[in-house]
């Protein structure tokens, strides 16, 4: 049962033009990075099933580059909207709805962490996804911004990408030969899946009081001291 709906799925993907898998996915990685969008598409979900389409190093490459490039556009997008139009995204219907405890939280952070808070929210749930136009908004600047941002970009991307093809090579060889093989892509994915969730919770823990308040510390490295 489950080696006939992995089958299924794998060979879905695979049979779809290399290029399109790899635009989409660079596609979906940019909307997921950019303003508030990320709170809605699933980037991560997107990338390992988009990796099960990994039949060659080319093809890894192609993706994991696309990963790369879709996050960095689209983290690029999310600071510059915060750095021109301000204040007022948080104001809007989708600023609203993701709350001022939470938009007060990457000030917080930003502000008690400076590059750190970039780099960091990367691998942390809300944050990834204001915390750019949050840096834009406080006067990062971009050349700052995009030096931390970019060695996370990529270790997210090579992650992702890597553990998924993994599995799916993994299985493809053992499917033939084992009828539970199924239960070692699943069991391959899992382990992954649950060591990112510690390493959020741990990252969580460890900077919860820069993200919790920042009541007289001046703003860190690369954030000019305006009201820009």
């Amino acid at each position: 049962m489950v080696n006939n709906l992995l089958d299924w799925l794998i060979g879905a993907v695979q049979q779809m033009n290399p290029v399109l898998v790899v635009l989409v996915a660079g596609l979906a990685i940019m909307l997921e990075t950019s303003i508030l969008i990320g709170l809605v598409i699933p980037g991560d979900s997107v990338l390992l099933v988009a990796s099960t389409a990994v039949t060659s190093w080319g093809m890894w490459g192609g993706l994991v580059a696309a990963a790369i490039v879709g996050a960095l556009i689209g983290e690029s997008l999310g600071y510059w909207l915060g750095r021109l139009l301000g204040e007022p995204i948080k104001k809007s219907w989708l600023g609203r709805k993701i709350g001022a405890r939470n938009w007060q939280a990457a000030e917080n952070f930003l502000q008690n962490r400076g590059g750190l808070a970039v780099f960091v929210s990367r691998f942390l749930p809300v944050l990834h996804s204001i915390v750019p136009a949050t840096a834009g908004i406080a006067g990062m600047r971009y050349r700052t911004f995009m030096k931390w941002t970019a060695p996370a970009c990529i270790i997210w991307a090579f992650a992702y990408v890597s553990v998924g093809a993994a599995a799916t090579a993994s299985y493809q060889q053992l499917s033939s030969q084992l009828s539970w093989a199924g239960y070692i892509f699943i069991a391959i994915i899992g382990v992954f899946l649950f060591i990112v969730w510690l390493g959020k919770r741990w990252l969580g823990r460890r900077f919860s009081e820069d993200i919790e308040e920042s009541d007289g510390i001046e703003k860190s490295d690369g954030i000019e001291k305006s009201d820009h």
